[in-house]
C-alpha cells in the first residue's frame, strides 16, 4: 500500500493529458453492457435446461422447442428424447458456460488491464490468473477460450451432421483450424516478445 508521502510525491498530471487518461472511464458503459449480456446467456441456460428436465418428464412442447432451438431434424417425428438430442442440449448447455467464463475474462481482466485497479489483492475469491494479467496474458486467454468454444461448436455440427450440407462442415473444420493456428500464433509471438524483454532487461 502507498503511504501518503509517497502519493504526496507523486507528479501531478498536466490538465491535457489528465483527460486523456480518464477517457479510460469511458469503456465502464461497455463493460456494464457486457455483464448485461451474461445475464441474457444465464437466462437462455436456465430456460434449455428447464426444457431438458420438462421433456425428461414426457412434456412435448419442451421436447419441440429443444428441438428447434438445436436444430435438430428427422424424417420421423421425435416422440421422445433419444441420446442425440441431449448430447446436443448438453453440448449447448456447455457452450453457454464457456462464453460466460470467456466473458468474465473480458470484463475482469480488461477492467483491470485498461480502466481500473480492482484491489483483490488478497480476497479469497479473486481468479489466480488475476494476479499476473496483462493485455498480452489476456490475449492469449482469450485466444484460448475461442478455440474451446469454436470446439464445442464443431462437435455440435458433427454430431448433427446428417442436417449441414457438406460446404458447411468444410467451412467450420477450416473456421476452427484459422482458430487453432492463430492462437499458436499469438502465443508464440508473446513467447519470443518476453523473451526479448528478459534479455534487453539482463
Amino acid at each position: 500500500m502507498n503511504s501518503p508521502e509517497s502519493s504526496s510525491k507523486r507528479p501531478k498530471l498536466r490538465p491535457i493529458p489528465s483527460f486523456i487518461f480518464a477517457s479510460r472511464w469511458l469503456q465502464l458503459p461497455l463493460y456494464i453492457g457486457l455483464i448485461a449480456a451474461q445475464g441474457v446467456y444465464v437466462f437462455h441456460f436456465w430456460l434449455e435446461l428447464v426444457h431438458l428436465l420438462e421433456a425428461a418428464f414426457g412434456s412435448q412442447t419442451a421436447l419441440q422447442a429443444l428441438v428447434t432451438s438445436i436444430g435438430y431434424k428427422s424424417d420421423v417425428p421425435v416422440p421422445a428424447l433419444n441420446e442425440t438430442i441431449i448430447m446436443l442440449v448438453v453440448l449447448a448447455l456447455i457452450d453457454v458456460v464457456m462464453i460466460s467464463n470467456l466473458l468474465i475474462m473480458v470484463i475482469v481482466g480488461g477492467y483491470e488491464t485498461f480502466v481500473s485497479r480492482m484491489d483483490l489483492d488478497g480476497h479469497p475469491d479473486q481468479p489466480e490468473w488475476l494476479s499476473h494479467v496483462n493485455a498480452s496474458v489476456l490475449k492469449v486467454k482469450l485466444a484460448t477460450a475461442i478455440i474451446g468454444i469454436s470446439s464445442i461448436h464443431l462437435l455440435k455440427t458433427f454430431i448433427n451432421a446428417a442436417n449441414y450440407d457438406e460446404k458447411v462442415l468444410i467451412a467450420q473444420t477450416a473456421i476452427h483450424i484459422t482458430f487453432l493456428f492463430s492462437a499458436i500464433a499469438i502465443a508464440y509471438t508473446d513467447k519470443l516478445l518476453n523473451s526479448s524483454h528478459q534479455n534487453t532487461s539482463h
